[in-house]
């Protein structure tokens, strides 16, 4: 009697709440590293600390949500284009027909191969059109000057990025005709005549 009168009891404290599976990750992976290769040539790798996947009715998604990181490779097998964010995530939906790759916070894209340089907040990419773009705030560095501005598309590797409206922008001149440079260290002084 006694022993019945607790469990009847205890269960009475225990609130049974019914448990959504939509807010618990179905796949968690660690270090995860993905690559792509064609004809033995790597194209594109992936990685990032932390993958976890949810899925519910309307679509399924992979959140990285520890940061990501994407390294693109040219024809030749040479590092390009390098995308780094602090959160990325990529949705597909119920049926399959749709896919979309976002990247959140502190997005930088490099291209090695031109020197360039882009950071900004958000970054979306169109794996079926091979373009990446934003909408946010753009600052991209470059050889040849500093530009920023609201809106960029480029292609996926980063190599015509197009800045949509840019404002207070410079460039820098690699030659300029009018400059005359005259090295300090080594200046030695017009020749003196001997007495």
């Amino acid at each position: 009697l006694v022993v019945t009168t607790f469990v009847i009891s205890c269960k009475e404290e225990i609130a049974e709440e019914p448990l959504d599976l939509t807010t618990i990750p179905l796949q968690t992976i660690e270090n995860m590293s993905a690559q792509q290769t064609k004809d033995g040539v790597l194209q594109m790798r992936m990685e990032a600390p932390l993958l976890q996947r949810f899925e519910n009715e309307e679509e399924s998604y992979e959140l990285f949500p520890n940061g990501f990181f994407v390294y693109a490779y040219n024809e030749e097998g040479m590092l390009e284009t390098q995308i780094e964010s602090k959160v990325a995530r990529h949705t597909t939906s119920a049926k399959g027909k749709q896919e979309t790759w976002e990247a959140y916070g502190d997005v930088a894209i490099t291209n090695f191969i031109k020197g360039e340089r882009m950071e900004t907040d958000t970054l979306y990419w169109d794996r079926e059109q091979g373009k990446i773009y934003t909408h946010c705030l753009v600052k991209m560095y470059a050889p040849s000057g500093f530009m920023q501005g609201y809106g960029m598309e480029s292609d996926e590797m980063a190599r015509n990025a197009r800045i949509e409206r840019p404002f207070d922008s410079y460039g820098i001149v690699s030659r300029d005709s009018t400059a005359i440079y005259i090295d300090t260290v080594n200046f030695v002084g017009p020749a003196v005549k001997n007495r």
